[in-house]
């Protein structure tokens, strides 16, 4: 049995909720959990009718839901119009987030509020709301982090803390709800999507960026397949940790 229909067999019937679902790593992960038989809710601010279609149109299957996951109250509705639809969360794949460069001396404070809000009060509602759907039954809570997570990074200072709040909540709750709940990270260095565009990175620090071993971006599929692989039977000793697929740019 080849590595494609083992992870299949491992995850068939399973429920996941992905947020990000969209575009990018988000809708990757939704794709790649719904290729091998996961019922995966789909959640996003965009519109994430393109996931769901492509998911579908593979014979896969799929629901939508629009959330903020910066507020509360949406998160909420969010998880319990999943659970109402799809009976339970097995596996949740949290990859919303924003990216914004600036200078520290020129960034405002509601642009700090901003990147923190949806990076990690994000992280933090989506975790809490829905490890309390799974506390009794167990799951894989599994958060996208970042390389910067470990680096740091000039210009960038409020999503690398945004990122290192991350990994403090992945550890913090892999204490807290083992062995029930395996809770990890995936720690990508930039992954070619919307997200490196002009409005968020500068074209300088797009070059910047090749400098790394593999001296290229990473693709949405790479990032994917870690999450499935984190998702099943072969991860059951796997909990706290952040999982570098990064191409070398981070070597903790």
């Amino acid at each position: 049995m080849n590595r494609d229909a083992t992870e299949s067999s491992q995850l068939a019937g399973k429920r996941a909720l992905v947020t990000g679902a969209s575009r990018g790593i988000g809708a990757a992960c939704a794709v790649a959990l719904a290729e091998r038989g996961v019922w995966v809710a789909c959640i996003d601010q965009a519109p994430v009718s393109d996931t769901v279609a492509k998911i579908e149109g593979g014979v896969g299957r799929a629901l939508a839901h629009r959330c903020d996951v910066s507020d509360d109250a949406s998160v909420r509705a969010a998880v319990s119009h999943v659970r109402a639809e799809i009976g339970r969360i097995d596996i949740v794949v949290h990859c919303a987030g924003i990216m914004h460069e600036r200078p520290l001396l020129e960034t405002s404070t509601e642009e700090f509020d901003n990147v923190i809000a949806v990076n990690l009060r994000g992280a933090f509602l989506v975790g809490r709301e829905t490890i309390r759907t799974m506390k009794d039954d167990g799951g894989r809570i599994i958060m996208i982090a970042s390389d910067l997570s470990y680096l740091g990074r000039e210009t960038f200072s409020p999503y690398v803390a945004s990122k290192h709040g991350v990994m403090g909540l992945v550890r913090s709750w892999a204490r807290e709800f083992a062995p029930a709940i395996l809770v990890n990270a995936i720690c990508p260095a930039p992954v070619d999507t919307m997200m490196l565009d002009a409005s968020n990175m500068s074209p300088e620090w797009r070059r910047k960026e090749l400098d790394i071993p593999m001296a290229r971006f990473g693709e949405p599929e790479e990032i994917a397949t870690t999450a499935v692989f984190l998702a099943g039977a072969g991860a059951s000793y796997i909990t706290g940790q952040g999982i570098g697929v990064n191409g070398g740019s981070a070597m903790p």
